[in-house]
């Protein structure tokens, strides 16, 4: 005759996993996002100094191109 089987172990399915714990990963994730976008928008670097004005040329160009008067050591147009 076949010998009775014997009971090893008893399986139960686990309570159902309560709100935060099915959910904790979608909450950070979201609140992670929030927190970058805040972060991203609000923050701002160093104050920058202001551009320096460019130089403004005070003589005006010549009327005709060639060879434009210079000034030599003495005074005297080349």
């Amino acid at each position: 005759m076949a010998k009775a089987p014997t009971v090893i172990g008893v399986l139960t399915e686990p309570p159902a996993p309560t709100w935060w714990k099915a959910n904790r990963h979608k909450v950070f994730g979201v609140t992670g996002l929030l927190i970058g976008y805040l972060i991203g928008t609000h923050l701002h670097g160093a104050p920058q100094q202001p551009a320096m004005p460019r130089p403004v040329n005070t003589t005006p160009a010549p009327a005709t191109p060639g060879e434009h008067p210079t000034r030599t050591a003495h005074g005297l147009a080349a």
